[in-house]
């Protein structure tokens, strides 16, 4: 692998800037930024894909929420902990900062993969997180990442100290328009705004044939948990009883 190759050292500055970081071996970004269609479509580069990095960086980023969480929600018992950690630590979650970090824009990949989308692909992005990351932790060390990841989780973390990274809008609106209105509710997209690798999505819910909330986010999931959320405030207050005469 040539190393003064001048669109390797633009990935590698690229990463460092997004990072906030120096690499002493720049080999190691760029074996974090590898996939393995690319070394299989290239092999007599001498390079190396990034699945060694990934297996240390899936144990790394663990740790790094699980010791957050615990300094963050000091009263949780070990299951809600172990369930907060899951909302943070799966393949959508890792995808979703790898798309604010635009690794897929970084990505080596084989030309194959290329033209399936694999720079959008979650798992492609979660896999690459890792191993970024755990080129940042052999090059900085664990408090590093610790900081690293607080600010990129900085929204989760948020969530979870304020109690509401477990709760699923969308089910409970299900259960409340079938019960109140008997009628599920609906979701449509109503505008796409942002590049690919950092899109905002806007999604109206429907109940009935009637609109009752509308939520942005920053894919389709989010967005319909957010418009779900705002439906049932209204249902809330649909169900009040009103006021008697007087009172």
């Amino acid at each position: 692998m040539n190393l003064t190759d001048p669109e390797l050292l633009a990935r590698v500055q690229a990463l460092e800037v997004r990072l906030g970081c120096t690499f002493a071996e720049p080999a190691r970004a760029i074996e974090a930024l590898t996939h393995k269609s690319f070394v299989n479509e290239n092999r007599g580069e001498g390079c190396s894909d990034n699945e060694r990095l990934e297996f240390l960086g899936d144990a790394v980023i663990d740790l790094a929420v699980s010791h957050k969480l615990m300094a963050l929600c000091p009263e949780a018992s070990e299951g809600k902990l172990s369930r907060l950690r899951a909302g943070l630590v799966n393949e959508e979650g890792l995808a979703r900062v790898a798309r604010g970090l635009d690794l897929g824009g970084l990505l080596r990949l084989g030309k194959g993969e290329e033209r399936t989308g694999g720079r959008e692909k979650s798992s492609l992005l979660a896999d690459c997180f890792e191993a970024v990351l755990a080129a940042f932790f052999i090059e900085q060390g664990f408090e590093a990442v610790l900081q690293l990841v607080e600010r990129l989780f900085a929204e989760f973390f948020e969530r979870a100290r304020e109690g509401t990274l477990e709760q699923d809008y969308k089910t409970e609106l299900q259960e409340r328009a079938q019960s109140l209105l008997h009628a599920p509710p609906r979701y449509r997209v109503v505008h796409e705004d942002g590049p690919d690798h950092a899109k905002t999505f806007d999604v109206e819910v429907h109940i009935a044939g009637e609109v009752y909330g509308q939520g942005s986010g920053r894919n389709k999931k989010d967005a319909e948990q957010a418009a779900a959320k705002i439906a049932l405030e209204r249902l809330a207050v649909a169900a009040e009883p009103n006021p008697a005469p007087g009172e």
